[in-house]
């Protein structure tokens, strides 16, 4: 069984109603797996609950989730050359990172775009100065109808980028806009938030056991 199987019937074991997304969160693996190994970087945009979301997954992205990633005995030299001192202790304890970005998270860019241009567009700029072809938005919406997370679909979209939805279980307007969407079997808010916890986590094991697994 493969380690993708393996993470994805656990996930259902836990969680029965995700059972039928076995198939899209796989791909959407398969997908991010592409992405880094093209040297490219998630973009994650959600709003409220689903900006907690959107750090929370960049987080267990850009540094070790459940498995070392220590860093190339090169970079490690290069450190201590440096810094003899310092850089042995930055080599010891800094881990690979899997490149992601909360697009939630830069409160000043973030004020100054929904004050100066207008409140759709704070995710929407943000791809513009951040991606580039190759690059993948992920969109977190529970209702699939954030307008701020549509518009930040479709500037993706002209920018060649690949776009992932993670939605509630219509799926919402952002679903004309994704080549992948996830939609938990959910409409209430809080429950669509609670099973999109554990999909993400479920994509973490996944990535990360493709590029450090033994």
């Amino acid at each position: 069984m493969s380690k993708t199987s393996n993470h994805l019937d656990i996930l259902c074991q836990r969680y029965p109603a995700l059972s039928g997304l076995k198939g899209s969160i796989a791909e959407t693996s398969k997908m991010i797996v592409k992405c880094y190994s093209g040297g490219g970087k998630l973009l994650v945009c959600g709003n409220g609950g689903s900006s907690a979301d959107a750090e929370h997954f960049t987080a267990e992205l850009m540094k070790n989730f459940e498995k070392e990633r220590p860093l190339d005995q090169s970079l490690i030299d290069r450190l201590c050359e440096i810094s003899p001192s310092r850089g042995r202790f930055l080599g010891e304890k800094l881990n690979h990172a899997l490149p992601a970005i909360s697009l939630p998270s830069n409160t000043a860019l973030s004020t100054a775009i929904s004050n100066d241009t207008g409140p759709s567009l704070v995710f929407a700029q943000q791809v513009i100065g951040y991606g580039n072809e190759g690059d993948i938005l992920i969109g977190l919406s529970t209702s699939g109808n954030s307008v701020n997370v549509i518009d930040a679909c479709i500037t993706a979209r002209a920018l060649n980028m690949n776009v992932i939805g993670i939605t509630g279980q219509t799926g919402g307007k952002i679903k004309q806009y994704c080549d992948l969407l996830i939609n938990v079997p959910e409409t209430r808010t809080a429950w669509v938030q609670e099973l999109c916890l554990p999909v993400l986590h479920t994509i973490c094991l996944i990535v990360e056991d493709y590029f450090y697994g033994n």
